[in-house]
């Protein structure tokens, strides 16, 4: 039996067992959707979009599909991140919702935070809206149609306006395991909120996580996302973001990925009305032998939108880095303002880092530019570090967290660019000495 064999095998013992199989358009969407991962299997680097990061080790292993962790056993890990910070949280083990774990606390008049799995009852017609086909993206996210089972379910409604994060937790915490979140998000005018998903692993090896983020902002709402992906070093994280956005409304994403053997992160955003806004900043470090890819669209369908991309990578080793922004620009899309850049940093001869910044522009009236960036650390940067008395590895890791920081200080609220900031320190060589400088 081949690998790919036993996923067809594996959907069919479980699809009655998955939250929502009774829904009939769910049960036809998930068995088209493991149909068309048989037919195609996963991605290859035939593939454009896939030419730089191969799959092949993933398309080799085998993955467990039953849980063993129990709540108890990650209770110290997610109080770590908790850190009696305010905040809506919801906590899924291995892809299971953990209540015990979890703490929605009180939501305004016309919030609703849930699971998926709950949504399934309380608001299937909704979720159907939400929830996408089986043709959207990559065979990786056809593969998350089918097993989907449960993640995260956020209605605002009409003015919301969340004080606190919503915070996303997702442990990998079975050795691996393969988990499939799909989290469905909906901001109705007018409504603002953050929401933070974090993915990391607990002693789960090499895993397997497939996630899909679907938001849809209406008009004027405002969403900022971070994604923090702290996963095992022998992990796979596939994630996709999908977003649709309205006249006036606003889509702030912060890609930070620091964990993972390989690493895929697919974000796009569609402007479906005018005057609309996005910010899609990334930062990624990886060493050793791991690979990260930032897969990333910014289509301005309507006139009159801004959108500004950065991107920075850190490579140690022989690790490898991967962007490929592609900025989408319709017609009749007049008065466009774009600004697409990826920068990455190579500590090591033997790191290799990639980069495809592409404009496609259909309209004449806009302003847009691109740029890309790699190299080493700066000569003139290290000596004047040097006279200042810094010794040569301190000046390095000054310099280095100094890259990193241009992207860490466009997260807002404080309190996450804290999170992100202990974060990179404890990667970045020498990231314990900076105290004075974070």
């Amino acid at each position: 039996m081949t690998v790919l064999q036993s996923w067809v095998n594996d959907f069919s013992a479980r699809e009655q067992a998955l939250a929502g199989a009774g829904m009939p358009w769910l049960a036809a969407m998930r068995k088209r959707a493991i149909q068309r991962f048989a037919d195609e299997g996963w991605p290859t680097t035939r593939q454009e979009a896939w030419r730089h990061t191969s799959l092949a080790a993933l398309g080799s292993q085998q993955f467990a599909s039953d849980s063993t962790a129990a709540e108890q056993g990650v209770a110290d890990l997610v109080q770590q991140l908790r850190r009696d910070e305010p905040g809506h949280w919801l906590v899924f083990i291995d892809g299971r919702y953990a209540a015990g774990l979890s703490d929605v606390g009180s939501l305004p008049a016309g919030a609703t935070i849930t699971t998926l799995a709950q949504a399934f009852d309380d608001a299937p017609d909704r979720v159907q809206e939400l929830f996408g086909i089986e043709t959207d993206g990559s065979s990786t996210a056809t593969l998350n149609v089918a097993f989907a089972h449960d993640g995260a379910y956020i209605n605002l409604a009409r003015g919301v306006a969340l004080e606190a994060p919503v915070h996303l937790v997702f442990v990998a915490a079975t050795p691996g395991i393969a988990n499939f979140p799909r989290n469905l998000i909906a901001a109705e005018a007018g409504a603002v909120a953050t929401i933070v998903e974090h993915y990391v692993g607990h002693d789960s090896g090499a895993s397997l996580t497939n996630t899909v983020t679907r938001l849809s902002l209406a008009q004027d709402a405002n969403i900022t996302q971070l994604k923090l992906q702290q996963e095992d070093h022998q992990a796979f994280h596939l994630g996709v973001t999908d977003v649709l956005q309205q006249k006036g409304s606003a889509f702030n994403s912060h890609s930070m990925s620091f964990g993972a053997r390989l690493a895929r992160h697919d974000i796009s955003t569609r402007f479906d009305g005018d005057h609309c806004e996005t910010l899609l900043n990334g930062l990624y470090y990886v060493d050793g032998k791991r690979h990260v890819d930032h897969h990333t669209l910014i289509d301005h369908a309507q006139p009159h939108g801004s959108s500004r991309e950065f991107y920075r990578g850190i490579l140690n080793d022989t690790a490898r880095g991967v962007f490929s922004g592609r900025i989408l620009v319709g017609v009749g899309a007049d008065k466009t303002d774009a600004v697409q850049r990826s920068d990455s940093l190579l500590l090591s001869r033997m790191a290799k880092a990639d980069a495809r910044p592409e404009l496609e522009i259909y309209a004449d009236d806009v302003k847009c530019a691109h740029g890309a960036t790699v190299g080493q650390l700066d000569d003139n940067s290290l000596f004047y570090l040097r006279s200042r008395g810094l010794d040569e590895a301190h000046a390095r890791h000054v310099l280095t967290y100094a890259f990193a920081a241009e992207a860490v200080g466009r997260i807002q609220p404080d309190i996450l660019r804290r999170r992100v900031i202990d974060a990179i320190r404890s990667l970045v060589p020498g990231g314990a000495e900076l105290g004075e400088y974070a």
